[in-house]
């Protein structure tokens, strides 16, 4: 369930709110209110809500100035603004400043709020899947692997392509240049062969899809580059010292 905080002035409106969440059959859940945006501000700091739907006209602090706060300080949740025919000026702008959209207080049912919040859900999910990348494949750093332009050209492509088949014939002449001295080069850089270089880029695939999927275990092996499910296991193993399954439960535990 994702963490709803609601921000409006007006208590009927909350309540209506409430009601609508209620029937709605939609996966957030109601965990705080607030009855203007200084308020809001503070609760968003407080219970690191997952979306927040704001009325724009709010004594303190409006609508579109708290979306503006909680982005100043770091905050990522979604917004949802809710406004009257004479705001929607204020709710484009609020969309500009990064809302995920607006409903019209007035005319607000449970098929209106079905439509904008699976919008936002989708927004969350997509969210939650790079922070989850992000994870296990930390942003680089401007920094290059190498102090050798080709061969961080290779490291590069195997980067984008380590799920494809990869030889050393196929990276030199990406390079022009000669197999064999790709090859002692590339060591010799890397400290690590080719071949354990890819192995070990498919393996840290493997291990991020076995701990947040429930894909197959014969799925994961083909998906990150492996030609058979026994090789995946045995080369699995040779990196973790435990099998695919073997590590999926572990990680369980540990989580």
């Amino acid at each position: 369930m994702w963490r709803t905080l609601i921000v409006e002035d007006e208590q009927h409106a909350r309540a209506s709110l409430r009601k609508l969440f209620s029937k709605a059959d939609i996966p957030f859940e109601i965990v705080g209110e607030a009855a203007d945006g200084e308020e809001g501000l503070r609760m968003i700091r407080q219970l690191q809500p997952d979306v927040v739907i704001s009325d724009i006209f709010m004594p303190v602090t409006d609508g579109v100035r708290l979306l503006q706060l909680a982005r100043e300080e770091g905050f990522e949740c979604r917004f949802v603004m809710l406004t009257a025919v004479s705001e929607f000026e204020y709710a484009r702008q609020a969309v500009e400043y990064g809302a995920s959209g607006y409903v019209m207080k007035l005319s607000l049912d449970l098929a209106g709020l079905r439509q904008v919040m699976e919008k936002v859900a989708a927004e969350l999910a997509r969210m939650e899947k790079l922070r989850r990348a992000d994870k296990w494949f930390p942003e680089k750093t401007a920094q290059e692997p190498t102090d050798h332009p080709e061969m961080n050209r290779i490291i590069a492509y195997i980067e984008e392509h380590f799920a494809e088949d990869i030889t050393l014939k196929s990276l030199a002449d990406l390079i022009r240049m000669d197999a064999s001295y790709v090859s002692d080069l590339f060591k010799k850089k890397t400290g690590s062969t080719l071949t354990h270089y890819i192995q070990n880029r498919r393996v840290a695939a493997a291990k991020m899809l076995l701990t947040e999927t429930e894909r197959t275990v014969s799925d994961i092996g083909r998906t990150v580059g492996f030609e058979n499910d026994n090789y995946f296991i045995k080369i699995f193993k040779r990196w973790c010292g435990v099998t695919p399954n073997e590590y999926r439960k572990e990680q369980k535990f540990v989580l």
